[in-house]
């Protein structure tokens, strides 16, 4: 339907700068952000989508990571468990981070849980063993894409380290909600990521009505 070809516009734009087609690769261009200025914008929504979308091309190995730390909800959408996620491997180098990646039961698409919950998630987020897993996940498969589902850039602080680390973020702006001031702020928060574009989500659809407007 039409949602379905929505997303597939907005990830073979996400996919050609993943793979370095009409320019220089990106670095970590397979690692890319979902974010949005304020809760409920429809950034979850978004991420599983997208990486729903990208499932389906055969040759793609896709992991969507719940990084919305204090409100996780892709583990229970999707039908996974809770467990050890993100936060519990970097907190613990004992953990290997592959091992907190779950198949799920859509081909080529596996969840990795956010975690325990902690109060120096930040920090966490922000050192060098950070870096490290991120750089560990992707290298698992030239032809694996990790999407985070961040935290919402105005409303908790990892948004911005991630951005740092993302090779491309998709910025989820609500329709006839998100004010110009917020979408600004926001984008200042998430400057550490070089290459970023605007998702608009939640305009009203009509069957006989300009798609594309």
């Amino acid at each position: 339907g039409p949602l379905a070809e929505e997303f597939r516009i907005v990830k073979r734009q996400l996919l050609l700068r993943a793979a370095g087609e009409g320019g220089a690769p990106i670095t970590n261009g397979r690692m890319i952000l979902v974010c949005s200025a304020n809760p409920d914008e429809g950034k979850t929504f978004c991420s599983v989508n997208l990486a729903l979308s990208m499932s389906r091309e055969t040759d793609l190995d896709i992991v969507l990571v719940d990084s919305d730390l204090n409100n996780p909800e892709i583990a229970k959408l999707m039908g996974i468990e809770d467990g050890p996620g993100l936060i519990d491997a970097l907190s613990d180098p004992s953990i290997d981070i592959e091992s907190c990646v779950k198949r799920t039961d859509i081909p080529n698409l596996s969840i990795l849980r956010a975690g325990r919950r902690t109060d120096d998630a930040t920090e966490l987020l922000a050192s060098q063993r950070s870096s490290d897993m991120i750089e560990g996940l992707l290298s698992h498969s030239p032809t694996r894409i990790v999407i985070f589902d961040s935290p919402p850039a105005l409303s908790a602080s990892p948004a911005s380290v991630l951005a740092m680390l993302a090779g491309q973020t998709v910025m989820v702006v609500k329709a006839d909600t998100t004010s110009e001031a917020e979408l600004r702020e926001a984008l200042g928060l998430l400057d550490g990521c070089d290459h970023i574009q605007l998702l608009l989500n939640g305009v009203t659809f009509t069957p006989n009505g300009k798609r594309f407007s």
